[in-house]
């Protein structure tokens, strides 16, 4: 069940969704969450590379290669959502998918735009710098919108999944 949901989030990527409404910061923190070790890093590293390689060589908009120096920032906010999954599953605070799902944006916000700044898309000043996060605030919008809805979708189903269940065949869950 668990490597299913994470196939499902992967293949997400590739259905039509506004801008930076996607699985990955909710994969990341349900990675985190519920996988131990560099398990937690790999599973969303990969799914990440897995789709930029097919997005690049099938031609989806969107998806694939572009500036490395860019990339590796995009790739890194997206690995650090891993500890903040770590925190969930320590939290014993209702509101840690929300909370959680909140932080992870936001350091993918400020990790990944830094990124974009330093890989040339605006001038490398300070002025540049305030743009391009200025101009990507309509874009964290939605990234929020996208990780908290993947969250609930993703930790809700799992934990759905894993309750004790009347057919063995659905008993509990293990990653």
């Amino acid at each position: 069940m668990f490597y299913l949901l994470i196939l499902v989030a992967a293949a997400s990527r590739f259905l039509p969704h506004p801008p930076n409404v996607a699985c990955v910061g909710a994969l990341g923190l349900f990675a985190g969450c519920y996988l131990s070790g560099r398990k937690a890093y790999l599973v969303p590293l990969g799914v990440m590379l897995l789709s930029d390689l097919v997005g690049e060589f099938a031609g989806f908009s969107g998806i694939g290669f572009y500036n490395p120096l860019t990339m590796a920032f995009v790739y890194g906010g997206l690995l650090m959502t891993i500890p903040v999954g770590r925190w969930m599953r320590s939290s014993q605070t209702k509101l840690r998918i929300p909370a959680g799902s909140l932080a992870a944006s936001s350091v993918f916000f400020l990790v990944s735009n830094f990124g974009v700044w330093l890989g040339g898309w605006y001038s490398l000043t300070a002025a540049g710098l305030v743009a391009c996060y200025a101009n990507a605030i309509p874009f964290f919008g939605y990234t929020i919108a996208g990780d908290l809805a993947f969250s609930v979708i993703l930790f809700g189903a799992y934990e759905f999944a894993c309750k004790p269940a009347r057919t063995p065949a659905l008993a509990p869950c293990k990653a």
